[in-house]
């Protein structure tokens, strides 16, 4: 389908709170300007996370008069919280929005990232596409979900994580506290740990990966059952919620050859299950776009 970013407006700052980066934007007229990006701290104390929002919003707060913001985790009433914590570094219950609001002296919004790329992804679109979900495969595995035009964020913000939904009860234990999640079989982590036993403990999703890409069966394995599971995913997430497309994205999710195995294994199922999947279109700045866009529609102004 054709991309075609859709008007989001002027003097929005958007910022995205990711796993291993904070990236900082102004978004006008549906592009990104003056993008600052800085690693997210690995430290697990509150304090570490406050200054590394100051180094990036001080600079462009002059020239914004709202703040967006596109964080992991979940986002329940402005604080930030997870299902599974270890993907925020051990920090949770963080008074997010307070926080910003208060290093910027801007107003201040905040939903998922998945949440938000979800709905960037969704403007990129053309045609009647009124359903769909946008699922990323990368560090964890997350999904964002519009239906009939509106993006499902949810009263508590837990709306879209797809990851954590079963999809072998006697798979490991997944980071939330729950055996068998998604996540925890699907994910670039998952896949990492998955091939330690075979190629060290060194080894991470992205060298499982291109031994995967390099031929090695025990690799090609690996990878073909998170291409399995994400499948069967998106067959629970047609079935449930009768979607028009499936936008696949992340550092998985648009890996060489990945989408090709989602979709041949959606195909073996039966056709009440298939869906239309594509690539993710908005690339890296998915996060800053669909917040800033999704902070209008809340009508901050």
């Amino acid at each position: 389908m054709p991309n075609r970013l859709t008007r989001i407006y002027h003097d929005l700052f958007s910022l995205d709170i990711g796993g291993t980066k904070l990236a900082a934007a102004l978004v006008r007229d549906g592009k990104v300007t003056g993008r600052n990006q800085i690693p997210t701290p690995g430290s697990q104390k509150p304090d570490q996370l406050i200054a590394a929002l100051a180094t990036l919003l001080t600079p462009l707060v002059p020239q914004a008069k709202y703040l967006a913001i596109a964080s992991t985790g979940i986002i329940d009433n402005g604080v930030l919280t997870a299902l599974n914590p270890a993907n925020l570094g051990g920090l949770n219950r963080f008074e997010l929005v307070d926080e910003a609001s208060r290093i910027s002296g801007l107003p201040t919004l905040a939903i998922n990232d998945a949440q938000a790329a979800a709905w960037a992804e969704y403007k990129a679109l053309s045609g009647p596409v009124q359903n769909m979900a946008f699922v990323t495969v990368s560090t964890g595995v997350g999904a964002g979900i519009v239906l009939n035009g509106e993006l499902q964020t949810g009263p508590r913000g837990i709306a879209g994580h797809a990851g954590h939904m079963l999809a072998d009860p006697t798979g490991p234990r997944c980071g939330c506290g729950r055996t068998g999640c998604v996540e925890a079989i699907a994910s670039g982590t998952a896949i990492g740990k998955a091939g330690q036993a075979i190629f060290g403990p060194d080894c991470s999703g992205q060298t499982l990966y291109q031994h995967a890409l390099s031929g090695h069966r025990d690799a090609i394995a690996i990878v073909d059952r998170s291409a399995r599971v994400i499948a069967n995913l998106i067959a629970d997430l047609r079935i449930s919620l009768d979607l028009d497309l499936i936008a696949l994205g992340g550092s998985v999710g648009l890996a060489e050859g990945y989408l090709d195995r989602v979709k041949h294994h959606l195909s073996t199922l039966p056709a009440t299950y298939h869906t239309d999947i594509i690539s993710a279109q908005c690339g890296p700045d998915a996060g800053l776009l669909g917040a800033a866009d999704w902070a209008k529609q809340q009508h901050v102004s």
